[in-house]
């Protein structure tokens, strides 16, 4: 099972994600987990996205696009994988279908969790009141202002994908608004569909 899942950053993209890996035995690929990956190898893509990085500019999706293409061969992703934080826009996921049909692969769902964006930095706000009262550490995604950036930055440049993948008959758009369990079943019936 090959899945995207798509939604803006607090969606809980990350839970279904993780509830995905362990119900059906697949490997969640984060494109930052698989650069620093790439640099800690110093494999040939990853030595190119250090130079990148080491000289203070973003990989571009060229190298993006080569550390997903070379991750996706490895073995733990052949009973399939969730992409989680790509494809970021439309250039990205028309490389990654390029790449799925050079290996013979295809993807079997792209997953959307709408959100109301307003009622998602309470959720945000909420989350980081709990993590504090529970004596953890609050990510630094959590605060309400770099939130905000992060939802400006999805709404510009991401949001564009899923309408790439509607256009194309793969997009199922699930209510990320409802409770945990309930969102974790409706993705449950759509890939009992793919």
């Amino acid at each position: 099972m090959r899945l995207i899942l798509l939604g803006p950053p607090g969606a809980g993209k990350g839970t279904q994600a993780q509830r995905l890996v362990a119900r059906h035995g697949i490997v969640q690929l984060s494109t930052g987990d698989m650069l620093r990956e790439a640099v800690r190898n110093e494999t040939p893509i990853g030595l190119k996205a250090k130079a990148v990085m080491d000289a203070g500019n973003l990989v571009s999706d060229e190298i993006v696009i080569g550390i997903i293409s070379d991750r996706i061969d490895q073995p733990d992703c052949t009973k399939g994988f969730i992409l989680d934080g790509f494809p970021r826009t439309v250039a990205q996921a028309e490389a990654l279908d390029r790449i799925l049909s050079e290996k013979g692969l295809k993807l079997d769902a792209v997953i959307e969790l709408k959100v109301d964006q307003d009622k998602l930095v309470g959720r945000i706000i909420q989350r980081a009141k709990e993590t504090a009262a529970r004596g953890e550490p609050v990510r630094k995604d959590d605060d309400p202002e770099v939130f905000k950036t992060r939802l400006d930055a999805f709404n510009r440049d991401t949001a564009v994908v899923a309408p790439y993948y509607a256009e194309r008959g793969m997009l199922a758009t699930i209510d990320g608004m409802k409770p945990i369990d309930e969102v974790t079943k409706a993705i449950a019936d759509v890939l009992e569909l793919a």
